[in-house]
Formats: C-alpha cells, structure tokens, sequence
C-alpha cells in the first residue's frame, strides 16, 4: 500500500509531496502511476511535470516510462485543479458490479454493457473501472487490461494483480490475443471480402460547431508516413435482410479499427453515430436500434499465472439479439 510520507496541512496552499510505492504499484510506468495519484489532473500536466523535472524518483530526475519499484519515493510538485474539476473529484462514483464471465485470483472478465464507458475522462466523470473499486473497497488492484468504445458491449477484461496486468497486455501488445466482434453492417458483404489490410490514421475535427475537437479516424494511403497499418479479417455470419451479420477478427488494436475500416468499404456499422449512414441510424432508432451494432463477442488468451489457453464468449445482449431476430430470414437458423 501505497505511503504519503508529506504533504501540506489541510487549509494550506497546496505543496509538495512524496510518496512511497506500494507493491501494488510495483512495475508501473512513472506516468500511469501519476495519472492515478493526481486524480482529475489533464494528462498533458502530468506529462509537462515530469518533463520539467518536477517530479523525482528517489531524488533523481526520471521518465515518463521509468518503471516505479516496490519503495520508491516519488516527489509530487504541488498541483492545483481548477474547481469544477475539484467538486467532481469530491463525488465518487457509484458502486456497481457488472455481470462476470470468469474470475479467479488473478483476473476478472467482465461482459460490459453499451453505453457506459471503461474509464473516466473526456467528458466522463467515470467508467467501469470507477465504479469496481468502489464496489470492491477490499480489491487491492483492479485495472483495466484493455479498452472498449464506450458504445461497445461485451468481453472486457480486470487484472486483480500487477502480474496479470503486464502479462496480459504483453499478449495484447503481442497480437497473441484473438479479439472477435459481431457487427451487424448495412448492405450485403461480399463472402469473399475476407481481409482489410488498411493504413488508418487519427485527427481532430476542425470547425466551429459542437463536434470541433472531437477524435476521428480515416483510411489512409499506404505510403501515408501519419498511417498505422490497421489488419481487420472479416467472415460473414449471416444474412439478416438488407443487413450482413459479420465476424470481425481485429489483427491490430486500433482506435475505432474496426468502424472505419468496415465504413471505408462502404458498409458501416449499423446505428454508428460517427461513421454511418445518419439518416438510417435516424430509421433505425425507430426500429428500436438505440445504438451502435458492435459486441466484443469472443476473447481468446493465455492465463497470465498458468499460461492455459482461455476462450470467453458473451452472449448478443438483449437488444441487439431482438433487433437481429426481427431482420432474420424465416428459414434462417437462430444466433
């Protein structure tokens, strides 16, 4: 458990502090065990006080990527938030436990509903992570292993150990994770579109208008120096009237991956408010489509304590298993 060996006097400006690492923390990169001490503080003013040498690791200057060990002193600069941010630091979020897929001593595979996001920031007070730790006050280490859109349900995984949580996202980082997604697209998918091995590339929306600023993603040239080569395999499901139900196999973990890339071939994901088709997501809501057609269905990987292979299913939720029922074919078999 983490230490507070100084800090200033309740009533004071804020002042310096140290703080001792736990074994909790042990292994954590400098920057991601800041963004957890200075809850609420932007990520470019942690990233600024690391750079000017604020911050010290056992008195000496250290970077963003500096691993903290079990008994290091970590000097805090004095940070000040502005208010607004202070008064939602001051509420916790509430507790909430989410249906389970497997747990053990190590992890916790959770199915994640739509509409709630994985963490805090941007706009959100709190996620899913938030909201496990205040429903589990005893769990000495929760983090998440990795991320869904917000808009995205399905299999999300918690290390409950430091251990697991470097394991498992060195097979994330490995690419020896299999990552299967339902989506549900307009049109019919050609079969034998198998593969989408396309460049994407992240910008901000330009403009005046209440989207400014927003995160996009678009296809790229392949000689494209900004692209991220993107590997996206694809087999059809099932045919669900003027829809295609795909199986959608991510090969590179990027962001809205798997949006832009079926959009790009001119079939977007049903219901998806920022690459498809507004005027029949508009239609669709009618219909009872409330939001984006995309479930992180299937997770495969290797038990970061016992090195066994693990296969994870979550089941369609409701809405979407319903909506994809009343597109379904007579003869067709069920999901």
């Amino acid at each position: 458990m983490k230490r507070i060996i100084g800090a200033a006097a309740a009533g004071t400006q804020p002042a310096v502090k140290t703080v001792a690492v736990g074994e909790e923390s042990a292994g954590q990169r400098l920057d991601n065990f800041l963004l957890r001490e200075l809850k609420g503080v932007p990520k470019t003013h942690v990233y600024r006080i690391i750079r000017s040498g604020e911050v010290r690791v056992n008195k000496g200057r250290a970077a963003a990527d500096t691993r903290v060990e079990a008994g290091d002193v970590v000097r805090v600069p004095p940070v000040r938030l502005p208010e607004r941010v202070t008064d939602a630091a001051a509420r916790p979020a509430p507790a909430r436990e989410f249906p389970i897929l497997l747990e053990d001593d190590h992890l916790l595979a959770l199915d994640k509903p739509a509409g709630v996001a994985v963490h805090g920031g941007s706009g959100v007070s709190f996620g899913v992570i938030e909201q496990l730790r205040q429903a589990r006050p005893q769990a000495r280490f929760l983090e998440l292993v990795h991320r869904l859109d917000r808009e995205t349900s399905g299999v999300l995984l918690v290390a409950k150990r430091r251990s697991a949580l470097t394991r498992l996202q060195d097979q994330f980082r490995g690419r020896e994770t299999g990552k299967t997604y339902l989506a549900l697209v307009v049109g019919a998918w050609p079969a034998n579109k198998k593969v989408i091995d396309a460049p994407l590339h992240k910008y901000l929306l330009a403009g005046d208008d209440a989207a400014a600023g927003e995160r996009r993603v678009k296809v790229v040239a392949k000689d494209d120096p900004d692209g991220m080569r993107s590997i996206t395999l694809v087999k059809v499901s099932r045919r669900l009237g003027a829809y295609t139900l795909l199986e959608v196999t991510i090969k590179t973990g990027r962001t809205h991956q798997i949006r832009v890339h079926l959009a790009s071939q001119g079939h977007p994901i049903a219901g998806d408010d920022k690459y498809g088709d507004f005027d029949l997501n508009k239609a669709l809501q009618r219909q009872g489509l409330k939001r984006m057609f995309l479930h992180a269905w299937r997770l495969q990987f290797q038990h970061p304590a016992t090195a066994e292979p693990v296969a994870l299913e979550a089941p369609l939720p409701p809405d979407l298993q319903s909506f994809a029922e009343r597109h379904a074919q007579p003869t067709a078999a069920p999901l």
